[in-house]
């Protein structure tokens, strides 16, 4: 009689939006693309979920009763690292900016495709469990200062250690990877979120993160230069002669 196995459990995800219709909408094709879906109708029901039984990803309104998707966000950072897609009515770009900031690794605005959703959800799943999967052949990445142990996920700048979010880490992977190749903004999107698609703005809040953790003097970068017309080049050459000037 051959042994019978349990079946790995659904991957499972959080929908928070307090709009009765949109709610059943993404819980609906998420149901149907195999994760498991659960639904919470505003910001402390969400918490309370969470803290029960954390999800894998969460999908979050930004306008929600009770707490906002920001507050929420920033809440569910503090007790640990999930992907947290933010899907909202607002087209303003400071409020996806801050979306970004708060740590939300997309951000989707409606009205939007649910088929898009899906994939988007798909996509950054796939980088996070990239980023917890198992330890890549090449494990440290050193240049300026900078240490990246890739196997631990560890970053230091100088010896000290950084507190880097999982983009933030992958962005600068990438950098000392390629040290002195400018990259578009579109290419960075395709490399280090792995997405033919998206809101650019996402890499340039990301970048200006970093330089914020990286640089001596982030509103004068030495280290990740601004490429005008391009987009961006890691250049540790260039701060050792600077430093070497000092």
């Amino acid at each position: 009689m051959s042994e019978r196995r349990t079946p790995p459990p659904a991957t499972r995800i959080l929908v928070v939006d307090d709009d009765p219709t949109v709610a059943e909408v993404v819980t609906g094709y998420l149901d149907r693309a195999g994760f498991a879906v659960e639904h919470a109708a505003d910001g402390p029901d969400a918490l309370l979920r969470a803290g029960e039984r954390r999800p894998d990803l969460v999908v979050l309104d930004l306008m929600l009763p009770g707490l906002d998707g920001l507050e929420v966000c920033r809440r569910l950072r503090e007790t640990g690292p999930v992907p947290v897609i933010m899907l909202t009515a607002r087209g303003d770009e400071e409020d996806r900016i801050t979306g970004l900031e708060v740590g939300a690794d997309d951000y989707v605005t409606k009205p939007f495709s649910p088929r898009e959703l899906v994939l988007r959800v798909e996509s950054v799943l796939r980088r996070s469990q990239q980023a917890t999967g198992p330890s890549p052949v090449r494990t440290v990445l050193a240049d300026a200062g900078l240490a990246l142990d890739q196997a631990t996920r560890r970053a230091t700048r100088q010896g000290r250690e950084l507190a880097l979010t999982l983009r933030e880490f992958d962005l600068l992977a990438h950098f000392l990877e390629h040290p002195g190749t400018a990259h578009t903004r579109e290419a960075l999107m395709r490399s280090v979120w792995g997405w033919d698609f998206g809101d650019l703005s996402t890499v340039t809040v990301h970048v200006r993160r970093l330089r914020a953790k990286i640089e001596q003097d982030p509103a004068r970068p030495r280290l990740i230069q601004t490429v005008w017309g391009v987009g961006y080049r890691f250049d540790p050459g260039q701060c050792a002669t600077q430093e070497a000037e000092a």
